[in-house]
């Protein structure tokens, strides 16, 4: 899944391609999105990078290459936005940061001494999923595997993570949490609408959203970005 910005942009540089052969500057990109920063740019393609959406050509300026388009995704045989303004209207989902619930049990036991958690979706470990708070399924996992507190799963979708022996489609098990420890791997929010699965790194005033593999850069940001919306407590694995 991709936010909506991402969807945005993703759509925006393919319309480019294909209207003039050549990918749009960062300002074009900055102004089309209605983004303050070249840097939200920047982080907007090194997702779809991650993503497998588009390429950076090596030895040219402006050069990406849409490699694919999201499911679902048609192309518009209408004027460019280029042409028309730049509005589109490709996903309809409130990308807010989630209301804070009210305290609960993470769901009720069940026989054997398992518990009955939602699973909400995924998550890349690497890029964002849209929210987190749409439930698709729902997994039993041992009652003693959990301790105290609101638990919730998360299917793992690339591979920013593996040194940390969590792999793509791994299942994860979080402890609903506002804050962590140092070090530990966390489901982060950035800037309201980007959720990643990383390891929390506080310096100094800033955080850093550390990769567990090295061809993942660590993000750094400014404590205002970030939202800690649970902690790793589990891992769940499924062999073919």
């Amino acid at each position: 899944m991709l936010t909506k910005k991402q969807h945005e942009l993703l759509i925006f540089i393919n319309d480019r391609i294909s209207e003039t052969g050549v990918s749009p500057s960062f300002d074009e990109m900055k102004e089309a999105l209605d983004l303050r920063s070249k840097s939200g740019i920047h982080r907007l393609i090194t997702a779809l990078e991650e993503r497998g959406f588009i390429r950076r050509l090596p030895h040219r300026a402006r050069a990406l290459e849409v490699l694919r388009m999201p499911e679902g995704a048609t192309v518009d045989t209408q004027p460019s936005p280029t042409q028309r303004g730049f509005r589109p209207a490709v996903v309809n989902a409130d990308f807010k940061r989630a209301p804070a619930p009210s305290p609960r049990p993470a769901a009720a036991a069940m026989a054997g001494g398992s518990v009955d958690l939602p699973v909400l979706g995924r998550i890349a470990a690497g890029t964002p999923i849209e929210a987190i708070q749409h439930e698709v399924d729902r997994f039993a996992a041992p009652e003693a595997f959990l301790g105290k507190g609101d638990h919730y799963i998360l299917e793992v979708q690339g591979e920013s993570m593996i040194e940390a022996g969590i792999q793509d489609g791994d299942y994860v098990v979080i402890k609903r949490c506002n804050d962590a420890e140092n070090g530990a791997i966390v489901v982060a929010l950035v800037d309201d609408e980007e959720a990643t699965l990383k390891r929390l790194r506080r310096k100094g005033a800033s955080i850093a959203l550390e990769a567990a593999n090295p061809a993942f850069e660590t993000r750094i940001y400014g404590p205002d970005r970030v939202a800690v919306q649970g902690k790793l407590v589990g891992l769940m694995r499924r062999y073919h």
